[in-house]
């Protein structure tokens, strides 16, 4: 049984790599929302002492803030993977993935909790383009690119949403059980549309939460072209893969 009412059961997982810059103003913004939201860093190894200032910052928050480190950078998907696997073992509700530079807000954990918990959606998605394109401080040719490698992705795929390749999502639990997690096969860019995909094929309800997205200010990007070719050949082979493919599906409440 779990520990915590589900009303409190929430976890924001945030992979690390170098965010010394970010981490402690991230992790003590979420901690200051109305709601309370646990957090769990996946640090790669930062050369840079991310994981040390989680440390630290462990004493303060003991039963709120938790550290997975890892050796070496093994892919943002594998990062999430293991997180969600920490998460279900801990008997959490709803499940979050959001970046550690400010790109995406934290106030918008409270939508996306909402869409969950409130609204009906399985997996609640911060969308960058359901009303527009809502993307400060990009280059014009990297927000093209993004807008449109969404449409491609949902053009390939048949997904109803306008941002496939979001990274800021919210999970309930029954998401994260039901699909088979092994079978997850991206590690990088194409990862988030992989996930959001196979939720889709299993049948649970994906609901877009509009949000502002904001590029970093301080940090490095870990974006390359590497991980947009992922996507774009990814894509191809998520869905000539899923004409042999029996997905799990979401368990129907008799009424």
């Amino acid at each position: 049984m779990a520990d915590k009412t589900p009303i409190e059961d929430s976890i924001v997982i945030i992979p690390t790599y170098n965010e010394k810059e970010n981490i402690e103003k991230m992790i003590r913004k979420v901690f200051s929302l109305p709601k309370e939201f646990d957090i769990l860093i996946i640090d790669d190894g930062s050369p840079d002492g991310t994981a040390s200032i989680v440390k630290k910052l462990q004493e303060e928050f003991p039963d709120r803030l938790f550290l997975l480190e890892r050796k070496g950078k093994l892919g943002l998907g594998t990062a999430y993977i293991a997180g969600f696997r920490w998460a279900l073992q801990k008997n959490y509700e709803y499940i979050f993935e959001m970046d550690a530079d400010f790109s995406h807000n934290p106030e918008d954990l409270l939508h996306l909790y909402k869409a969950c918990s409130q609204d009906g959606a399985d997996v609640a998605i911060g969308s960058r383009y359901i009303t527009g394109v809502n993307v400060v401080n990009w280059p014009m040719s990297r927000v093209l690119l993004s807008y449109f490698a969404s449409k491609y992705v949902r053009f390939i795929t048949g997904l109803e949403i306008n941002d496939t390749t979001a990274g800021f999502k919210c999970y309930r639990r029954e998401v994260l059980e039901t699909i088979d997690l092994d079978h997850i096969k991206f590690k990088g860019y194409a990862f988030q549309i992989e996930m959001k995909y196979t939720a889709y094929k299993s049948g649970f309800t994906l609901k877009e939460v509009p949000i502002i997205f904001i590029n970093r200010v301080d940090g490095v990007s870990k974006m390359s072209g590497g991980i947009f070719n992922e996507a774009v050949l990814g894509v191809v082979q998520l869905k000539l893969k899923s004409f042999f493919r029996k997905y799990p599906q979401k368990k129907t409440v008799n009424s």
